[in-house]
């Protein structure tokens, strides 16, 4: 488990976090993937829940759980609101809002959970098997 800075330094030490933890697992091969989908999650917490979030620091934490046959992904932050992916609203094509899709398309599933009393968790999982 990580606790996320909300800024640059935040998110290099997130990407860092997530390869070095890959790599101890041997799973070099889904590095790429599981960083993009972790830069993503992470912007989408300090874009949204953190502004929302009440008085004090802002707390991001992101977690990665090995699994027999897939890796998962957390980022929980102290927004009570889900995440909204609407992938017919045309933010593909835009500058920005294209996270969750990338999300999606990486992603073999992805969700939220409320994290009572406050907040929420955002999970995406990975296939483990080697890329053919």
């Amino acid at each position: 488990m990580l606790r996320v800075a909300c800024g640059g330094e935040g998110f290099a030490r997130a990407r860092s976090f997530t390869r070095d933890t890959l790599r101890g697992w041997s799973l070099e091969h889904r590095g790429d993937d599981a960083v993009l989908v972790v830069t993503e999650l992470v912007s989408n917490a300090v874009t949204h829940a953190v502004p929302s979030a009440a008085a004090g620091a802002p707390e991001i934490r992101l977690g990665l759980v090995l699994g027999p046959a897939r890796l998962t992904l957390t980022v929980s932050d102290p927004g009570d609101n889900g995440p909204v992916f609407d992938p017919s609203d045309g933010s593909a094509l835009r500058e920005h809002g294209r996270g969750l899709c990338i999300v999606d398309a990486l992603a073999e599933e992805w969700g939220w959970a409320p994290r009572p009393p406050a907040g929420k968790t955002v999970w995406a999982t990975l296939s483990t098997r080697p890329l053919t």
